[in-house]
């Protein structure tokens, strides 16, 4: 197997890290690769750091070995690269298909959020599933996630955790202005329509879309984007033994 390391170019640990398990994963039996393909991307870093390798290298798979803090993404930590290399070179992994949101297409693993800009005012804005009218959000905006991206950003706005084989997407406004607004779980089959509405008193606010955290483009009054089931999937890395309900417990402090 030949292995490629990803790592956060910002963060010296991480290069430094880079080099040192390069030389223990040729140790192991396994192939080094620095440009070309590769039949696997060790990702050193945080979430971004995986979000970045899954964009980068789109059809292969990639492992996420955690430098940051929380690191739900990167699941393993440092004290268990070592083993990690060698679970690789002995094959004893398996390659997960997690489902991609695509809008105006841009992918994105984790969601795509439709926010107003730091103005003031909030964002009023349409949402329809599969053309039928859903509903009218007034909130700093919506987030729409991945079961990858439940646990990122739509989790912290109030949204439902959900696990990775989930076939579906959850929709979750962001600080809305009524205590009836909750959270949306919807099928991976839904497209979604948001269009950003005008304030009645006129006011334009500014509304971005914006995929794992990457601008796509701005919205004016009017503008509709659509968001729906990428045709591609990123392929993540588990290895033997890997519980995503223990990846809960453990990340999120569930037991405590």
């Amino acid at each position: 197997m030949t292995v490629r390391f990803y790592a956060n170019a910002s963060k010296s640990a991480a290069r430094a890290a880079a080099v040192r398990l390069a030389a223990e994963a040729a140790r192991l039996g396994l192939a080094v690769s620095r440009r070309g393909a590769c039949d696997a991307v060790v990702a050193l870093g945080g979430d971004g750091t995986i979000l970045r390798a899954v964009r980068r290298f789109p059809d292969t798979p990639v492992l996420g070995f955690n430098l940051g803090s929380l690191g739900y993404l990167a699941s393993v930590g440092e004290e268990d690269f070592v083993n990690a290399l060698a679970a690789l070179a002995a094959g004893n992994f398996a390659v997960s298909e997690r489902a991609m949101l695509e809008v105006d297409g841009v992918t994105a693993l984790n969601d795509v959020a439709i926010m107003r800009e730091m103005t003031g005012h909030a964002a009023i804005l349409d949402l329809s599933a599969n053309g039928s009218s859903a509903t009218r959000y007034m909130a700093d905006g919506v987030i729409v996630a991945t079961p990858t991206g439940s646990t990122a950003y739509s989790l912290a706005a109030g949204g439902p955790v959900l696990m990775p084989d989930s076939r579906s997407f959850v929709v979750t406004p962001m600080n809305p202005h009524a205590l009836g607004v909750r959270p949306m779980v919807v099928s991976d089959s839904v497209r979604l329509r948001v269009t950003s509405r005008r304030h009645v008193a006129g006011a334009r606010e500014r509304v971005g879309v914006y995929a794992d955290g990457e601008n796509v483009r701005m919205l004016k009054p009017g503008d509709t984007v659509e968001i729906a089931k990428s045709q591609r999937s990123a392929k993540l890395i588990e290895l033997e033994g890997y519980d995503p309900y223990e990846v809960l417990n453990r990340k999120l402090g569930w037991s405590k």
